[in-house]
């Protein structure tokens, strides 16, 4: 468990990345030069300064000579960092191009993998079938819409007009009591009359 957790992911370094490194590694060494000598030219100008106010004119004068000498190197080793500077952005930058074209071959190879998949004889294919769908359904349509007499297409019209105008007449519940509701009732006393007879003329025998 600790190794697997543990294990720390890989980076794979190019060789661009190592020449990129070492132009940055002595660039930055270039500099530290530049920063030593600046520090030596000005250490020595206050020396030549004081030689002359001790009447040491030649000492100074040679001082000063190899201050111009050193001033020549700082100007050599500026140019030298400039040139490292602007070979290290055009790698970078080579770098870049590099995975925008891989990014361009990758998307390429998709693309061909799909028109592998779909061909324009397919793509043909499947919009002449779309389209004979969309025609068999027209006709199924009309079919529907023709299935109804002039008569009946007119009638249905009328009655869309009328439901639109609201004059459509319901017909009126009839308030009196239905014949048969009436008829059971005046069976049902009729039916206990006879009921009772019966009775009274078996208690007679």
């Amino acid at each position: 468990m600790g190794n697997l957790f543990g294990k720390k992911k890989q980076t794979r370094v190019t060789e661009q990345d190592r020449a990129i490194l070492q132009l940055k590694q002595q660039r930055d060494k270039l500099r530290q030069y530049q920063k030593k000598i600046n520090l030596q030219l000005e250490k020595e100008r206050l020396l030549a300064k004081q030689l002359l106010k001790e009447g040491k004119k030649d000492k100074a004068l040679l001082l000063l000579k190899k201050k111009r000498y050193q001033d020549g190197l700082l100007d050599k080793t500026e140019n030298q960092i400039s040139n490292l500077e602007r070979m290290v952005q055009d790698l970078e930058f080579a770098q870049i191009e590099k995975k925008v074209i891989d990014g361009l071959k990758t998307g390429n190879e998709c693309l061909k993998k799909m028109h592998e998949v779909m061909s324009i004889e397919e793509v043909e294919r499947i919009m002449d079938e779309t389209q004979d769908a969309i025609e068999y359904q027209r006709q199924i349509d009309e079919m529907l819409a023709g299935s109804l007499s002039q008569e009946d297409e007119d009638a249905v019209l009328a009655e869309l007009e009328a439901l639109t105008q609201g004059d459509v007449e319901l017909p009126e519940v009839p308030s009196d009591e239905l014949p048969e509701v009436q008829e059971a009732a005046e069976e049902k006393p009729a039916k206990e009359h006879a009921k009772k007879k019966a009775g009274r003329e078996m208690l007679a025998v």
